[in-house]
């Protein structure tokens, strides 16, 4: 009987993988994963996100070890790596699901010649998007660059159902070739351990992402309009990691979520359907614009006077506070801003941060702060777990004003009304930051209304200045 192999990535389950299921229809399969952190352009992955990858391919193995599936695991260029393991087995297909980075799919276009050269038939799958970037554009042929027009468009296109999980067939009986130990790719932290919290918070898997799921539907999702903004109670899904690593399916969830629309309302269904529709809106960014961790999608915010560490003292937000000063003040939670700092220190401890607080902390750092919003989205990239390429800097592009459908600059989150609103018995904020309230809790770090007025006219200077060229570019 041939062997077929499968390549996991971002698509860690079982069910619902149409990769998995075409390389167990007509053979015996084994699968592979790589840590690529060599291949140009691919971006290597954060300390939390480490850790929840090793907990994530033990869980893999272990289904994939019901259905008689080996899991080899190999470290280095993915599309070379593949090839390696490919010849050692004697494969005769290779089967994957689609990714939709630049670096990523160049990695896959080599792969795909690889195969062509070696005579193995190579295919690939879509899996981790409701639809592929290139189905979805404007009458004009374009990328759709605002939000709601996008998601017309999508609610319109008709989609397959959830797919079910391979049987038991065939396993396969030939040699294994060398698969690294998981321990000697030291993803978790040893010295120090830090992640205590991870671990108390998350449960990363498959079947642990499925619980979930039905959790979030017999119950959250039924208060979802409101429940979504409170981060002292539980009112949204969680389920971000889970469909960051392909644990859940956007497939699975939102035929989940359907199937209780007339229990639960279908205002709250819709709520939550506008999450998923920006999840997809984020990647198709991605794969038109691969470096939108790196640049402004308006280019016009490139001349602004965002700070970085090194750039020499304040703009006038900080009251003479140094960049690495504020930035430091604002990773650690220490900016004397209760719910920006109940933010930040639910991320450092848990790996996650309630979305409505993600805007405010994010908006404190680029806005009050004046801090350049790649710093920011650096820092939520290494202690996320849930942290894509997609998601991660196309809602910090969002807020800071200079990404597709941004929230404008001047709309600036107030942290102190947005506390009052949204955590009005200051539960979040007292499970976070006990100390504040009492003496050694340390004053603000900017004053707000001040260091927003300053923003409000470092942006009116850009617009000046933007005008200006552009009045001398059309003389």
């Amino acid at each position: 009987m041939a062997t077929s192999l499968v390549w996991f990535r971002d698509d860690l389950r079982i069910r619902d993988n149409p990769a998995l299921l075409a390389a167990t229809a007509d053979s015996a399969a084994a699968a592979l994963y790589t840590l690529d952190e060599e291949s140009e352009g691919i971006r290597p992955l954060g300390a939390a996100a480490r850790w929840w990858l090793h907990h994530a391919l033990e869980d893999l193995r272990s289904e994939l070890d019901r259905l008689g599936i080996p899991l080899l695991l190999r470290r280095g260029p993915a599309a070379e790596v593949l090839t390696e393991v490919a010849a050692e087995l004697g494969v005769a297909a290779v089967y994957w699901n689609r990714r939709y980075g630049g670096a990523e799919r160049q990695v896959d276009a080599e792969m795909k010649q690889r195969a062509a050269e070696a005579g193995i038939h190579a295919e690939s799958f879509q899996a981790s998007l409701l639809h592929e970037p290139w189905r979805i554009s404007t009458g004009q042929g374009t990328p759709y660059k605002v939000f709601t027009p996008f998601r017309k468009a999508l609610s319109e296109l008709g989609l397959r159902p959830p797919l079910g999980a391979p049987e038991p067939g065939q396993r396969f009986g030939g040699p294994l070739p060398h698969s690294d130990e998981l321990d000697s790719w030291q993803l978790v932290p040893q010295r120090p351990d830090w992640a205590g919290g991870l671990r108390d918070a998350w449960t990363p898997g498959e079947a642990a992402g499925h619980e979930l799921l039905e959790d979030f539907v017999d119950g959250a999702l039924a208060d979802y309009e409101q429940g979504r903004d409170r981060p002292a109670v539980q009112g949204t899904s969680r389920l971000s990691p889970y469909l960051r690593w392909g644990h859940v399916s956007p497939f699975q969830v939102r035929a989940a979520v359907l199937a209780r629309e007339a229990e639960r309302g279908s205002s709250a269904v819709r709520a939550y359907l506008g999450e998923l529709g920006w999840r997809e809106f984020c990647w198709h960014q991605l794969y038109h614009h691969p470096l939108l961790a790196k640049q402004n999608l308006r280019p016009e915010f490139d001349a602004f006077p965002w700070q970085r560490p090194g750039s020499g003292g304040g703009d006038g937000n900080d009251g003479g506070a140094s960049p690495s000063v504020r930035l430091l003040a604002w990773q650690r939670g220490r900016t004397g801003v209760p719910l920006v700092d109940a933010g930040q220190r639910e991320l450092w401890a848990t790996g996650w941060m309630h979305n409505r607080v993600r805007m405010v902390s994010a908006s404190f750092l680029v806005k009050n702060l004046g801090i350049d919003w790649r710093l920011g989205e650096h820092w939520f990239w290494d202690t996320l777990v849930d942290a894509d390429p997609a998601t991660n800097p196309a809602s910090w592009q969002w807020v800071a004003g200079s990404g597709a459908d941004a929230a404008p600059f001047f709309r600036i989150f107030n942290p102190l009304s947005q506390q009052a609103k949204f955590d009005p018995e200051g539960r979040y904020v007292a499970r976070w930051v006990p100390e504040y309230g009492q003496p050694d809790y340390p004053g603000p770090i900017v004053d707000v209304k001040e260091s927003r007025q300053a923003a409000l006219e470092a942006y009116q200077a850009l617009r000046g200045d933007l005008a200006l060229r552009q009045d001398k570019a059309g003389r």
